[in-house]
């Protein structure tokens, strides 16, 4: 497939993951892209995809047209764009990119991986966002919606700019450093991240339940051990340091005696 004279959605991945110089030499002719017919997981994908975006309809609820449309944008930055969707949404300004990945993989992680993706289709495609349609393994589906978001896109294509300038000039990158975009305020199913690093008070419960986690683990595991002493025939049983009691339902509960003692002097 040819990839010279324009930046696609693959492509924007690559930069903003910094793999400039492999990525010159395909867009400026010095080697072929990777030939991926023997590739497993490439192959999977692209024979899922119709499955993947007919299940998408059904739990959606909604009809998808315009499959593998493809436009291109040369407004932005003077970058010749190119995007192919997988399909749009009858009636929405909303596109679907059908995604197939193992199973130990998660959605954040999948959003994280092709959001210059997403951004870029949804900047040509003047769509709100774009839809992952992610297929995991082969026993579980989940979709979600990324918004667009025209900060993270401008950031983006001040990255993009710059590699394309190696390619006009035909100048091999060295020494690129591509400054990473914080994405916690891009919509993500209509809702975003916070970062809470300057919240006092929600720093010093996490560390109160940092400290007290193990103890808490532990806890649980000893009520649950100590009930499984108590055998069938006994209504209670007790030490000097707490009792279990057995009511007329099979229900037990742990009293400790110092907790036995305060209610007694509280009544008494």
């Amino acid at each position: 497939m040819d990839r010279k004279g324009f930046i696609g959605g693959s492509d924007c991945v690559q930069i903003m993951q910094g793999n400039w110089l492999d990525l010159w030499k395909i867009k400026t002719g010095r080697e072929e892209p990777e030939d991926l017919s023997n590739n497993i997981a490439v192959q999977l994908g692209s024979h899922t995809e119709s499955f993947n975006l007919k299940w998408f309809e059904k739990e959606m609820d909604v009809k998808l047209e315009n499959f593998q449309a493809q436009r291109t944008n040369t407004t932005y930055y003077n970058v010749p764009l190119r995007a192919t969707v997988d399909a749009t949404i009858q009636g929405q300004s909303a596109i679907v990119e059908a995604k197939h990945t193992n199973s130990f993989n998660t959605m954040e992680s999948v959003i994280d991986y092709y959001m210059p993706q997403v951004q870029l289709y949804s900047h040509v495609f003047n769509a709100e966002g774009a839809y992952l349609s992610v297929i995991f393994g082969n026993n579980k589906w989940e979709a979600s919606f990324v918004s667009k978001n025209s900060f993270y896109i401008s950031e983006m294509m001040t990255s993009v700019s710059k590699f394309w300038r190696y390619v006009e000039t035909d100048m091999e990158p060295i020494g690129i450093d591509v400054p990473e975009i914080v994405t916690d305020s891009i919509l993500i199913d209509n809702m975003i991240k916070r970062d809470a690093s300057q919240d006092n008070e929600f720093v010093s419960l996490s560390h109160d339940y940092i400290e007290h986690e193990a103890s808490a683990k532990s806890f649980e595991q000893a009520k649950k051990k100590i009930k499984g002493l108590v055998k069938k025939n006994e209504r209670e049983v007790y030490c000097d340091l707490l009792t279990i009691k057995r009511d007329k339902r099979g229900a037990m509960r742990i009293t400790t005696r110092r907790k036995a003692n305060e209610q007694s002097e509280a009544m008494g």
